[in-house]
């Protein structure tokens, strides 16, 4: 039996502002509040700690370490408000039309990492200009469950911000031991650090961000 998609064959490396507008947002403010956190709360029991509060209607460019498919959703609770995620393009074809339709449905936008395209630029500016969102990167670039070499991060994520002028929010996901549908049997950490100017340069940026990534999830 074909699959079934729920959406068109569009090249999602190219989207626009209208779908980052007002329904999006309204879906997403529910998707968090009865999916997410109770989710998160039931099956990994998921504390949240922030060193600082992040200033209301700021936006930022929020960017974590990346252990599995959750990351994102898990991201956007702390965050507490609406993100749009720089995401690999082979996840907007995967095999998994759940992920398929989350990826989606939830605003991320398609990133070729061997070949990034104009378009995938062309988002990001209208994101930026067009709309009250703010962007999610992975700068890991990849799913790395159990070893994360962050020392060999580079500095892509920090030029994003530059030219959209906004801080850098490093959050850890501390915890994560795979997928689970039983509750109470997970125990995992959020752990939002203080926000990076992106007035710093590129240097100092990318070695605070190494310095709270090292800190907090190695040290677990």
């Amino acid at each position: 039996m074909a699959s079934i998609k729920f959406w068109d064959n569009r090249n999602f490396n190219r989207r626009y502002p209208r779908d980052y507008g007002f329904i999006r947002t309204m879906y997403i403010t529910l998707f968090l509040y009865l999916v997410v956190w109770p989710a998160g709360l039931l099956f990994y029991g998921t504390r949240i700690k922030r060193e600082t509060g992040l200033e209301r209607g700021k936006r930022y460019i929020f960017t974590s370490n990346h252990q599995s498919y959750i990351d994102a959703p898990l991201i956007s609770m702390v965050a507490n408000r609406p993100v749009a995620y720089m995401a690999k393009e082979e996840l907007f074809s995967h095999k998994s039309q759940l992920i398929q339709f989350l990826v989606i449905s939830l605003g991320s936008f398609a990133v070729n990492r061997e070949k990034p395209e104009k378009a995938t630029m062309k988002t990001i500016i209208d994101i930026i200009k067009h709309t009250k969102w703010s962007i999610g990167i992975f700068p890991e670039g990849q799913q790395a469950k159990d070893t994360h070499n962050f020392d060999e991060v580079k500095g892509g994520f920090i030029s994003i911000a530059k030219m959209a002028k906004m801080d850098i929010v490093p959050i850890a996901i501390c915890g994560f031991s795979g997928y689970t549908i039983i509750p109470f049997r997970k125990k995992m950490k959020l752990k939002m650090g203080e926000p990076i100017s992106y007035k710093l340069s590129e240097d100092e940026i990318l070695q605070k961000w190494k310095d709270f990534m090292n800190k907090e999830v190695k040290d677990v």
